[in-house]
């Protein structure tokens, strides 16, 4: 007996399935012709030209041009319809929102910046947010309406059972108990909500250095020190949403930290934060400490060490520096036993190949698992960056589902 709509095996979601496989090739290689879309896919002819005849009614795909270069007429090239949804993301710092409008393809058409107000400031989170969606929506040439979904990322993360903000005491008027239930009243899309690291792993696994890469770790040191971790080809978040919150760590070389949650840092933030660069660099006796930001002012000094590398003072910078990483670093290899840990943020990639090197060989002397250690791909607002691949995914899997 045949099977109804929507079983295993019948030919609506047959269909489907090979509607979504040339709707992933499209995005993978861009435009493609019938002919290149029915051998990539193992589709006869007929059958490729009734799939791209349905997703062009459907609005998913456009032609977008022919061949060129070969004797004879052009075949016409089938892309994806860029138009046929919209996504936006929003990074949530203490200093500044930076929001960003994409259209289906991941291609960004729309930015936007505000300065986020201080502690005084009266201006309400929910406020914030909205000014900082519609200025991207505005850039991008769109209205609230043409989005299907949003992504926000925050330093912490939004416990799932009370909808608290955890691990993030730094971040003004986020912890209202009342927020997430008014900035869904205030939101015309679904929202979602992700740690701010765990983003810059969804973006480094899409686009960056873990492509391919089911389990891996993410370090990250720019204005805070953090990981995120990823197994089977899954954030692990763990069941408050910490998981990854290793500037709490306790480490060697620091004093063990008590109520750390309430100080808002623990050992390896100490450690080997971005705040521990400065002090380390007039430490060890190294002339012209900027001052500034410290996450910047580590930068530089990292950067500017990597460019020394036979000044005996850069050099034991680097050095010691590395050594601080490997150690907190090395808890976590012990228990993950991950292929590839992946270096992000500017308090770490601005030292180059040179840092990376010396944490490599300093976390073999402190672990007996060997993961790779590689620098992190994405460099551009890679919070951002990861939002809207989140946004993207969720979409995709909705508006490429043909079943329907």
């Amino acid at each position: 007996m045949a099977g109804t709509a929507g079983t295993p095996g019948t030919p609506r979601v047959l269909r489907a399935m090979n509607d979504r496989a040339a709707l992933d090739l499209l995005l993978e290689h861009g435009p493609l012709s019938r002919t290149r879309i029915g051998r990539l896919t193992g589709l006869s002819k007929p059958t490729a030209s009734q799939l791209l005849a349905r997703l062009e009614a459907a609005g998913l795909v456009l032609a977008t041009g022919t061949t060129e270069g070969r004797p004879g007429p052009g075949a016409r090239l089938y892309g994806i319809n860029p138009a046929a949804a919209h996504v936006a993301g929003l990074d949530v710092t203490r200093g500044r929102i930076r929001a960003a409008v994409a259209d289906l393809t991941g291609r960004t058409v729309g930015r936007h910046e505000l300065p986020a107000p201080g502690r005084r400031c009266g201006t309400p989170v929910v406020r914030q947010v909205t000014d900082a969606l519609d200025g991207a929506v505005r850039a991008a040439g769109l209205s609230r309406a043409d989005l299907h979904r949003l992504v926000i990322g925050t330093p912490g993360a939004f416990d799932p059972h009370t909808g608290h903000l955890r691990y993030a005491s730094h971040l003004p008027g986020w912890h209202s108990p009342a927020l997430l239930d008014e900035l869904a009243a205030a939101l015309p899309v679904p929202c979602a909500y992700e740690n701010d690291v765990n983003l810059v792993a969804l973006a480094e696994q899409r686009r960056g250095a873990a492509r391919d890469h089911a389990d891996f770790v993410l370090l990250w040191n720019q204005e805070g020190l953090g990981a995120a971790l990823v197994l089977g080809g899954r954030l692990h978040r763990g069941s408050t949403g910490g998981a990854g919150e290793v500037g709490f760590l306790p480490v060697p070389g620091t004093p063990l930290a008590r109520r750390v949650a309430r100080a808002g840092s623990g050992g390896y933030q100490e450690l080997a934060g971005s705040r521990a660069v400065p002090a380390l660099a007039r430490d060890l006796g190294m002339a012209d400490v900027p001052q500034g930001p410290p996450a910047e002012v580590a930068a530089a000094l990292l950067a500017r060490a990597a460019a020394a590398p036979d000044d005996e003072v850069h050099h034991r910078l680097l050095r010691t520096y590395a050594t601080r990483l490997a150690t907190g670093l090395a808890s976590l290899v012990c228990v993950l036993d991950p292929a590839l840990v992946v270096l992000s943020g500017t308090g770490l990639t601005s030292g180059g190949e040179v840092l990376r090197a010396l944490v490599q060989a300093e976390l073999a002397e402190l672990a007996a698992p060997r993961p790779r250690l590689v620098l992190g791909g994405v460099r551009e607002d890679p919070v951002l960056r990861g939002a809207l691949e989140s946004a993207l995914a969720a979409t995709r899997d909705e508006v490429f589902d043909t079943s329907r």
